[in-house]
């Protein structure tokens, strides 16, 4: 049995995202790009995965390494929405969804193959988006509907950073708890 201190450690390995109270144009960079780099990095860890492996939860009660895959896809299709929406309306509330519904739908036991080429084309798409917008642009904000929360498009990009990382770390750490490398 595990503590709630080891299941809150599996949940986030890398802690939670800490936002710094001014945004700098390093930071900026710094997310862009692990943005940029890490569909590579996660095609890198995860293609040479068996069936049995992907379809292992990285923590009790958690997702499937395959699932948490095509979380990233749809999660960061989103966000990119998100960042188009903020571009062109006025503080828009955007369209949350229900992530837990969303993975115990039948495509989220698909092959990997397809959700990989989507988080490189998406995040590719992405990054090039963000590379041409001006510190004026990150000011832009949208609201989240579940909590209310104005967000700015330069907190996006570090929220983003932090998500690709994060999910990126729960698979590391099964693939490490196992001895799968």
């Amino acid at each position: 049995m595990m503590t709630d201190q080891q299941i809150q450690l599996l949940k986030y390995p890398i802690g939670t995202f800490n936002c710094p109270d001014v945004i700098t144009t390093s930071d900026i960079q710094s997310w862009i790009a692990i943005l940029d780099h890490f569909p590579s990095r996660l095609a890198q860890m995860v293609n040479p995965l068996t069936d049995a492996q992907l379809d292992t939860p990285y923590r009790p009660e958690g997702w499937t390494i395959r699932q948490v895959i095509h979380h990233v896809a749809d999660s960061h299709h989103h966000s990119y929405i998100r960042f188009k929406w903020s571009m062109t309306e006025q503080n828009p509330v955007i369209k949350a969804y229900e992530e837990n519904a969303w993975a115990n739908q039948h495509d989220y036991n698909q092959p990997i193959a397809l959700s990989i080429l989507h988080i490189k084309a998406v995040h590719a798409k992405l990054v090039y988006y963000l590379k041409g917008l001006t510190e004026k642009d990150l000011q832009r904000t949208f609201i989240h509907p579940e909590s209310g929360d104005t967000v700015s498009l330069n907190q996006n990009v570090g929220i983003y950073a932090w998500h690709s990382n994060h999910h990126y770390a729960h698979i590391y750490e099964l693939l490490k708890r196992k001895g799968w490398f």
